[in-house]
C-alpha cells in the first residue's frame, strides 16, 4: 500500500513544503503554513498536445463590455455600472453582515429581469433559503436554487441548466471529492474557483463568489484567490450600526474606489440615496471637537462628521492616542505637526478621535479636518456654524489642494453648509468646473497653512 504523503501550503502565497516550519519563506509570513494531503494528479502536468496559435496584437478584436444591470443601483455602481458576462466577483466579508442577503436580493432581481440565475448554497437548506426570500418579500422569478457542496454535482446543473449567472454561496464550502482535503482548505479553495473561473471565460456565465473572511479581515484561503478572480468586493459594517457598506477593492471592468451603502432592514439591504444624510443624522452643530469633511469615495462625495475629544494625561506615562474610523498613522503624524508648526502642547494629553457612523475615512483630503477637529477640542472652542473642511496637511504645515474640489462643495451646498475652508491652491486655480455658481451659495475660504486655517476656523 503506497503511503499518502502530507505536504505543507502557505494560505497567504502558496508556498508548499513537506515538513512544517513557523515562518513561511516565500511571503515571510509567521505560522500560516496549513497541512494537506499531497493527492496525485493535484499539481498541473505539461500537456503533450501542442500550444494555442498566437495572434498579433492588432488582429485581435477587442471585446464589447456589455453589461447587464441588477436594479440595485448601489451594487452596480461598486461594480462599475453592472456586471460582466464572464466575468468572477468574490464578495468578502464578516459572519452574519449580510453577504447572501446581499446576493440572493441580486439574484432575484436578476431572474425578474429574466436572466437564468442559479443561485447554489452549501452552508444552508433549501427551506432556509426560501425563508429568507419571503422576508425579502421579491417575487421568487423562477430562481432555481441549488443545495450541493460537490463540485462534480455542481459543474453538471450548470451544464443542464445554461445559466447566465451563478451565485456560489460559499467557496469554502465547495469540495472536489478527488482532491481528499477537506472543504474550507487551501487546496480545495484554490481548485475550485480556478474551476468556476474555467467555465466562466469558456461559456460567458457571470460567477458570484461568497467567501469568509479570518479574524484579520482578509478572505480565508490563498491569496492567490483575490488575483484569480475579475472583481473582489468587501462588505463591511458594524454590528452596532444598521449601515453596510459595499466596497470595491479590486476590479478588471471598472474603478477600485466606488462604494454603495445600505442600511440592514427587516425586509433585507435598501439602498441609501443620500448618504451624507444618514452621517450626519444626530450631528450637534456647536460642539467643541465637532467637524464636518468632505471625502470623496469613487465618484461620490460624502460629508463625515468628525468628534475628537483632548483631555488632559493623568497616568504620568505615555499619553493615550485612540482613533476610529481613521488611520492611526496619520492622525499621529497630524498631532506632531500641530506640535511643530503651531505650538500646541499635546505631548501630555490623551486624544481620542472617531469618524462618527462607524464608517472609514481613509483620503488624505480629510486631514485639514482631522487637525481642526483636533484643535477645537484642544481649545474648547467650536468651529463656526455651517462650515465644511476639505485640505491636505504637509509636513511643513502648508495646506495643499485636493481633487474634484467642484463635487466636494456641491455636496456641502446640497446639505445647507455655507461655509468652506479649502487650500488657497484650490481658489488660485485657473479653471473651477461651477465656481461662479458656487460662490453664489456658499462662502469660500481660502487657506495656505494650517496656523492660517486655525485662524480663520477657531478665532
Amino acid at each position: 500500500m503506497v503511503k499518502k504523503k502530507r505536504i505543507y501550503i502557505c494560505t497567504e502565497c502558496g508556498y508548499e513544503t513537506f515538513s512544517w516550519i513557523g515562518k513561511c519563506p516565500g511571503c515571510q509570513s509567521w505560522y500560516s503554513l496549513q497541512e494537506e494531503e499531497d493527492t496525485p494528479g493535484r499539481k498541473n502536468m505539461t500537456a503533450d498536445t501542442a500550444g494555442g496559435a498566437f495572434k498579433n496584437l492588432e488582429d485581435i478584436e477587442p471585446l464589447e463590455e456589455k453589461r447587464f444591470q441588477s436594479g440595485i443601483h448601489e451594487m452596480d455602481r461598486v461594480l462599475g455600472g453592472g456586471t460582466v458576462p464572464g466575468s468572477v466577483v468574490l464578495v468578502g466579508g464578516d459572519p452574519g453582515i449580510g453577504k447572501s442577503t446581499l446576493l440572493l436580493q441580486a439574484a432575484l432581481r436578476f431572474a425578474s429581469k429574466n436572466y437564468k440565475v442559479l443561485y447554489v448554497t452549501g452552508e444552508e437548506s433549501l427551506g432556509q433559503v426560501r425563508t429568507r426570500s419571503t422576508r425579502l418579500e421579491l417575487p421568487s422569478c423562477g430562481l432555481a436554487v441549488l443545495a450541493e457542496m460537490e463540485y462534480s454535482r455542481i459543474a453538471s446543473q450548470i451544464n443542464s441548466i445554461e445559466p447566465d449567472l451563478v451565485v456560489i454561496d460559499s467557496i469554502q464550502t465547495v469540495m472536489k471529492s478527488e482532491l481528499g482535503s477537506i472543504p474550507g482548505s487551501v487546496v480545495q479553495v484554490r481548485e475550485a474557483t480556478a474551476s468556476f473561473n474555467q467555465i466562466a471565460k469558456s461559456k460567458h456565465i457571470t460567477f458570484f463568489l461568497i467567501g469568509h473572511v479570518t479574524k484579520e479581515g482578509a478572505i480565508a484561503g490563498p491569496r492567490v484567490l483575490e488575483h484569480m478572480v475579475d472583481c473582489v468586493l468587501y462588505f463591511e459594517g458594524d454590528r452596532y450600526h444598521n449601515f453596510r457598506i459595499l466596497r470595491g477593492i479590486k476590479n478588471r471592468f471598472g474603478s477600485t474606489n466606488e462604494m454603495g451603502i445600505f442600511t440592514m432592514e427587516p425586509n433585507g439591504l435598501l439602498e441609501v440615496e443620500n448618504p451624507s444624510a444618514l452621517f450626519l443624522g444626530n450631528r450637534s452643530e456647536q460642539a467643541a471637537g465637532s467637524i464636518v469633511v468632505s471625502t470623496m469615495e469613487g465618484t461620490r462625495p460624502l460629508l463625515v462628521e468628525i468628534q475628537s475629544l483632548v483631555t488632559p494625561s493623568y497616568t504620568g506615562g505615555t499619553p493615550r492616542r485612540t482613533s476610529a474610523g481613521l488611520d492611526f498613522n496619520r492622525v499621529a503624524l497630524i498631532v506632531a505637526v500641530l506640535e511643530k508648526r503651531v505650538g500646541m502642547q499635546l505631548f501630555n494629553r490623551d486624544i481620542f478621535i472617531n469618524a462618527m457612523g462607524g464608517v472609514k475615512v481613509m483620503e488624505p483630503a480629510v486631514e485639514l479636518g482631522v487637525a481642526m477637529s483636533i484643535a477645537s477640542a484642544y481649545r474648547d472652542t467650536p468651529v463656526g456654524e455651517g462650515t465644511v473642511i476639505v485640505g491636505e496637511i504637509g509636513l511643513t504645515g502648508e495646506v495643499r489642494p485636493v481633487n474634484r474640489i467642484s463635487e466636494r462643495l456641491r455636496e456641502g451646498s446640497k446639505m445647507g453648509f455655507q461655509r468652506c475652508l479649502l487650500p488657497q491652491g484650490n481658489l488660485d486655480a485657473q479653471f473651477f468646473p461651477g465656481r461662479d455658481l458656487l460662490e453664489k451659495e456658499t462662502e469660500l475660504v481660502g487657506v495656505a497653512t494650517l496656523k492660517q486655517a486655525l485662524q480663520m476656523g477657531l478665532e
